[in-house]
């Protein structure tokens, strides 16, 4: 299927690995210019030599405010013109339940999943809304649905993401931009495997599908939010999770 997409610019954060780098991947397949960006200058340059199409690698922190408005006034000037698309997305905070996680965890936690993607969509939506046409793909985790034990931070911050994503859906409904989140369950990731000790079978065994995600299936969920096809999806939180999500709504 051509996604109607070939042409358009894209930001898509956090791609250095992951479910990041497989979004990133999936946009160029579909001939979209794409910055990606990470921490580490190294990693970030080849994840882009990685990738067929135009990919150009940014040095960008989006645990915070800062670091994920430069990302977005990077890529514009990276790509030579506005962002069409932007996906959100950085890794999670640490482990810790109610009892082990101090009070001033929170912050750091909130910076990094919620705030950073507030920052991204204030530096790139307007002029998404002055083009009348963009898309935002947020990443971030079945955990909204569903809390994962031991992640309350991320938990926490995810979900206020997730309220932010949803109003700002339906105040830029009728300038031609979506606004959706996608959900992931248990991927095949290096982030997925540092929780585990590197052991995923007993995770994919408990998955319905008895299986682990795997990334380019994911990539492509997001990509497709992305299309022109999907101009009717908006405030959408879609879970790809191999059926672990088992309420009805």
């Amino acid at each position: 299927m051509d996604l109607g997409i070939s042409g358009r610019r894209a930001a898509v954060a956090g791609a250095s690995s992951g479910l990041g780098l497989a979004t990133a991947r999936a946009l160029a397949a579909e001939g979209v210019s794409v910055a990606i960006c990470g921490r580490d200058l190294e990693r970030v340059t080849q994840a882009a030599a990685s990738i067929e199409g135009t990919v150009v690698p940014i040095v960008a922190d989006v645990s915070g405010i800062d670091g994920s408005t430069s990302f977005v006034e990077k890529a514009v000037a990276a790509l030579g013109g506005d962002i069409d698309i932007l996906v959100t997305n950085a890794g999670g905070p640490p482990v810790g339940t109610f009892a082990s996680t101090p009070v001033e965890d929170y912050l750091a936690a909130l910076e990094l999943n919620l705030l950073s993607v507030v920052a991204m969509c204030k530096a790139a939506v307007p002029a998404m809304q002055a083009r009348g046409w963009g898309r935002v793909v947020a990443i971030t985790s079945i955990s909204v649905r569903q809390p994962i034990p031991s992640l309350i931070l991320s938990n926490t911050a995810r979900a206020g993401a997730t309220g932010f994503l949803k109003t700002l859906a339906l105040e830029v409904a009728g300038d031609g931009v979506t606004v959706n989140s996608v959900q992931p369950g248990s991927h095949d990731t290096d982030r997925l495997r540092s929780m585990y000790g590197g052991d995923l079978s007993s995770v994919a065994s408990g998955t319905p599908v008895g299986a682990l995600g795997r990334p380019e299936d994911f990539g492509a969920i997001a990509a497709f939010l992305c299309s022109d096809q999907a101009r009717f999806i908006t405030g959408a939180a879609v879970p790809v999770d191999g059926g672990a999500y088992k309420a009805l709504l």
